[in-house]
């Protein structure tokens, strides 16, 4: 492949991330450029998958999607790969990066799962979920982000994506039950604190929600300090994005916070101004530039 056909298919990704995570892309693009380009190829096959299983189309049609992707994975992992910017582009990954084709095959199980969604039962289904469709792109990383370590971080980062997971559902509680027809809050949970679906319905946040929010939140704090805690086992060149991106998404806990709760019929954001904080406290940790400045999805 040319240099210039390359340079085309990764900017395809490229325009994947950029229009799809705004936060992800501004931590990522701050790596060197040959591992942005894979965070970018990755991020582009996760959110293809993604919309195979989430997107306006009619089910049916998002398992036919959903079973054609897999297809081609199938072909890329056989070496045959169809001749797609996301298939030249991922092949160039593995074969600069010691890859492993697993975490991929489980993101597409996490996304199936979407499409015969039903409400967790327990605390443990719900992680297992978020594993499949979070802590598998954490393992896809890690050889980018730790292509020079010899410790074995497949916790550490499956700790991470499980965290940014369940803070997407705390964030997207009303979203998801409105648009989706889908409640992530586990059955056993909701019936020990008493809140019921007759009240999601209303949008009642009270005690007992704030109870449920908040021990579900806690969990994913304590995720986000198990993976925080081996940042300096990545390598040098990956600390500053993955940090950027782990407080960003913890972050938007507090958002919530702030908000009284309300993640029932508002969208929680992280403010410029708590940007700017994490900004600061990546320069004190790392030495990040002065100056820099996330840029915020509303």
């Amino acid at each position: 492949m040319d240099k210039e056909q390359r340079q085309a298919d990764f900017d395809y990704c490229e325009r994947i991330i950029k229009k799809h995570s705004k936060i992800f892309y501004y931590a990522f693009s701050q790596l060197p450029s040959e591992k942005a380009k894979a965070v970018y190829a990755i991020y582009a096959f996760c959110r293809t998958a993604d919309e195979c299983a989430d997107g306006s189309q009619s089910s049916n049609k998002k398992v036919q999607l959903l079973r054609q992707l897999k297809k081609e994975l199938d072909l890329f992992n056989e070496h045959e790969e169809l001749d797609k910017p996301l298939w030249r582009a991922l092949r160039h990954v593995f074969n600069t990066y010691d890859m492993d084709i697993g975490p991929f095959y489980d993101q597409l199980t996490g996304q199936s799962m979407d499409l015969t969604f039903t409400p967790p039962k327990t605390m443990d289904e719900l992680e297992r979920y978020s594993y499949y469709v979070a802590g598998s792109v954490g393992l896809m990383l890690v050889p980018v982000i730790a292509s020079e370590s010899s410790a074995d971080l497949h916790s550490s980062v499956i700790s991470l994506g499980v965290a940014m997971q369940i803070t997407n559902i705390l964030r997207d509680i009303g979203e998801d039950y409105r648009e989706k027809n889908r409640i992530y809050l586990p059955e056993d949970e909701l019936t020990h604190i008493h809140y019921s679906h007759h009240d999601l319905h209303n949008g009642t946040i009270n005690e007992n929600f704030i109870d449920l929010w908040e021990k579900l939140a806690a969990r994913a704090e304590s995720l986000y300090s198990e993976f925080l805690f081996n940042i300096e086992l990545l390598d040098p060149d990956s600390r500053i994005p993955v940090y950027l991106s782990a407080h960003v998404y913890r972050g938007i806990l507090d958002a919530v916070r702030n908000n009284g709760y309300q993640c029932l019929t508002k969208r929680n954001y992280v403010t410029k101004a708590k940007m700017a904080q994490i900004n600061a406290a990546a320069n004190n940790v790392f030495g990040l530039r002065e100056g820099d400045a996330f840029t915020v999805e509303k």
